[in-house]
């Protein structure tokens, strides 16, 4: 393995390197984006007036809009449910970065994910197809809803071509033809960079405080108490989903929290050869699992506390 040379006495390895850089240094920023045609459309100017008629009200002072077509519909909602899972499984293999629309991939899971991106592509063209097989079937059914507010020139020939994806890795990097032109702009760019990666094990670490936060505030809900005189019912994935974090955490962590390893580390002990149904038949793993919960719940909440600098729930900002 390549290793940093310090100077003459010190030798740094990659795996040891501050968390800012490692993630510098072993992640690349991607991005992803769709094209996707808008079912809602706004009124025009005639028919605001009309609708704020009724009101009473002045047409400039009303928002109001169409829904052109029923996404209800199984093969509008075929449609939808692969973007979800598309943003899902982007999501789920990368860091939070600060910068919109961009998250941060590890380097050596680059080919998969694209292997990935591919197949989800074409899956989602064979669903835009089957799509497309139901238009004059969705614009009939909107010519009925809207009445005198369809307008066949709010539809496409064809929905081919109008839900899409795109992916791609830009650099975060400062160019290098900067250090030529201007070498004290480089420098500014290079600390804004430093900035934004710095910014980046911040937001990695409160992703999975959050998280972590909330599947086991999930579980320990659903193990304790009663409803109706009877345990709370659970699902199977209030467990699965624990465990997908913590082989998550284990890929992406990048140990930049020793408290967070250690909390992670604890609650994966306290389900480690625990199987749901075995909390189902058994009040007593039920209880000693929920305590054990609990003290986890604590720690975690006085995390969330102790870290003033950024709301650990924050509104997304990916371009997804």
């Amino acid at each position: 393995m390549p290793s940093l040379l310090l100077d003459d006495t010190e030798t740094v390895r990659p795996a040891d390197l501050d968390p800012a850089r490692q993630l510098r240094t072993n992640m690349a920023a991607v991005r992803v984006s769709f094209t996707w045609f808008g079912t809602r459309k706004s009124l025009n100017a005639d028919q605001k007036a009309q609708a704020a008629e009724s009101f009473g009200a002045q047409g400039q002072y009303l928002s109001a809009g169409k829904k052109l077509l029923d996404s209800s519909h199984p093969a509008f909602k075929a449609v939808t449910a692969i973007r979800g899972r598309i943003v899902s499984h982007w999501k789920s293999i990368s860091l939070p970065f600060p910068e919109p629309g961009l998250r941060l991939i590890r380097q050596a899971d680059v080919a998969s994910f694209d292997r990935q991106m591919t197949a989800f592509r074409t899956e989602l063209d064979e669903a835009v197809d089957i799509l497309n097989r139901h238009f004059d079937e969705l614009r009939a059914s909107a010519r009925e809803r809207l009445g005198s507010l369809y307008d066949p020139s709010d539809y496409p020939l064809t929905f081919r071509g109008l839900f899409g994806i795109m992916w791609d890795y830009p650099s975060v990097e400062p160019p290098e033809y900067l250090r030529r032109l201007s070498p004290k702009l480089y420098e500014q760019e290079c600390q804004r960079v430093t900035s934004r990666f710095n910014e980046a094990v911040q937001l990695a670490e409160e992703a999975f405080v959050a998280e972590l936060n909330r599947l086991v505030n999930h579980l320990a809900e659903r193990l304790s108490g009663q409803e109706d005189g009877k345990p709370k019912v659970f699902r199977d994935s209030a467990v699965e989903n624990l465990r997908d974090f913590f082989s998550r955490f284990q890929q992406l962590n990048i140990r930049s929290n020793g408290d967070l390893d250690q909390l992670v580390e604890q609650a994966q002990r306290i389900l480690g050869g625990v199987e749901p149904q075995q909390l189902r038949d058994s009040e007593n793993r039920r209880q000693q699992v929920a305590s054990q919960l609990a003290g986890v719940q604590a720690t975690l909440d006085g995390l969330m506390v102790d870290r003033p600098r950024r709301s650990i729930i924050r509104p997304s900002r990916e371009q997804a």
